[in-house]
């Protein structure tokens, strides 16, 4: 199976070894036939961090814990005043009957319980530090994405999009929030997350809502508004589907030079270990990026049966693939001047980490340089030391969102060891 598209590619492990990770660029991307390794589970198992652990950055970076104390740190939001918000949410413990309809993998590293709740901090001095922490919000449902436009604060909860009035000098957020969009709730494997991102003009919001199915198992009844990035006004008006085709896809940013919106998705289970990809793409307006029929072009996806030849030969080719199963959970563009030069304007990626291949994958946070608005290199690791056995799949956290402070540090939230972690450079 070949893919005649230039395209930077990590291979989580190559298909000849596949147990080391390489990285490749090259002009062709080869995949394997789907099924040319068994589809394994493989769980891994938590042990948090404790004596002093902590992830480990190149060299001449600093990592240091920002905040702990949390239940599942999941999503981070940097607002305009500098105000740093959280999101301690989780999936929920799926019954009997929620497990059996939609496949949910019950896995050691999982905080099952959602807290609900946004945590605020603040720097009051503004000298890099965030002396103050607050319980910002309570009572919510599965929130995620957060925003700020104008006098408003915006709330992605899992099942609809929420306005708050918003105080830059508050330390809570109060009522219940005005309901400006019903967003379909529930589905395979905690595809729960619904981000937000607004444009530069700030008159638009795009929400990313993920498939409610590995792979429409379940019928496409299902999947109305789901494995797609919607785009509304302010006020919840004027819906449409920005881009469908796109599995699960959960950061949202913007690339400076080109002003194109990016994100990254997490790709089906289920068809081995080097299959399929994540990737990090831009999107294009009405684009259709293959799921569930295709992927990586007109790959067909030998379980949908022929199905829409017609999607299938309109599937584009995403710009970077990450490696199968990573779970590519969180992504930002570097705009900062704190960094060396090399990252300015580089992509860094959160990968959550595999539960569906025969060895470990992901665990770390990527980047990748870009150069003129494009990729200009293979993916590089960034921050690693999550994993402390690979061959028992121990691992001490898993890192998901990245964010990048008013200083130019970046944050990383690492859901499953419940802290968030601070890199920086001097």
């Amino acid at each position: 199976m070949t893919l005649l598209n230039t395209i930077i590619l990590f291979a989580a492990g190559s298909i000849l070894n596949m147990s080391q990770a390489q990285v490749y660029i090259m002009d062709t991307l080869k995949l394997p036939e789907p099924y040319a390794t068994p589809s394994i589970n493989n769980f891994s198992k938590v042990l948090g961090w404790s004596g002093g652990q902590m992830p480990t950055a190149p060299t001449g970076f600093t990592v240091s814990k920002f905040a702990d104390g949390f239940h599942n740190p999941r999503w981070i939001y940097v607002a305009p005043n500098g105000d740093i918000f959280v999101s301690d949410a989780a999936t929920e413990k799926p019954d009997e009957d929620e497990r059996d309809r939609f496949g949910i993998a019950k896995t050691e590293s999982q905080n099952f319980g959602s807290q609900n709740s946004i945590i605020m901090f603040r720097d009051r001095n503004k000298d890099g530090e965030y002396e103050e922490r607050f319980v910002y919000k309570t009572g919510l449902n599965q929130p995620f994405g957060m925003l700020v436009i104008g006098n408003h604060f915006y709330v992605a909860n899992t099942d609809a999009l929420l306005r708050f009035p918003y105080d830059p000098n508050s330390t809570s957020l109060m009522g219940n929030g005005e309901k400006l969009v019903d967003l379909p709730a529930g589905g395979y494997n905690n595809h729960w997350t619904r981000n937000i991102i607004t444009n530069p003009q700030q008159n638009k919001i795009y929400i990313s809502v993920g498939s409610a199915s590995n792979n429409g198992e379940y019928g496409m009844e299902e999947e109305v508004r789901r494995a797609v990035i919607l785009e509304v006004n302010l006020d919840g008006s004027g819906e449409v589907i920005y881009a469908s085709g796109l599995r699960n896809p959960v950061p949202m940013d913007w690339e400076p030079v080109t002003g194109n919106l990016w994100t990254a998705v997490n790709e089906r289970d289920e068809l081995g270990d080097e299959l399929v990809p994540d990737y990090a793409t831009h999107v294009k307006r009405g684009g259709f990026y293959g799921w569930p029929y295709a992927y990586f072009g007109a790959n067909v996806d030998p379980r949908m049966g022929g199905q829409r030849m017609d999607l299938v030969s309109q599937t584009i080719v995403p710009d970077i693939a990450l490696g199968s199963h990573t779970s590519s959970l969180g992504m930002v563009f570097y705009t900062g001047s704190q960094f060396p030069a090399k990252y300015r304007n580089g992509m860094f990626v959160g990968q959550h980490g595999s539960w569906n291949r025969s060895t470990l994958s992901g665990y770390k946070v990527l980047f990748v340089p870009f150069d003129n608005g494009s990729p200009s290199g293979p993916p590089e690791d960034f921050l690693t030391g999550f994993i402390q056995d690979s061959q028992r799949g121990v691992v001490y956290g898993r890192p998901v969102c990245v964010a990048q402070t008013p200083d130019g540090s970046l944050l990383v939230s690492d859901d499953s060891g419940k802290v968030i972690w601070k890199v920086s450079y001097r």
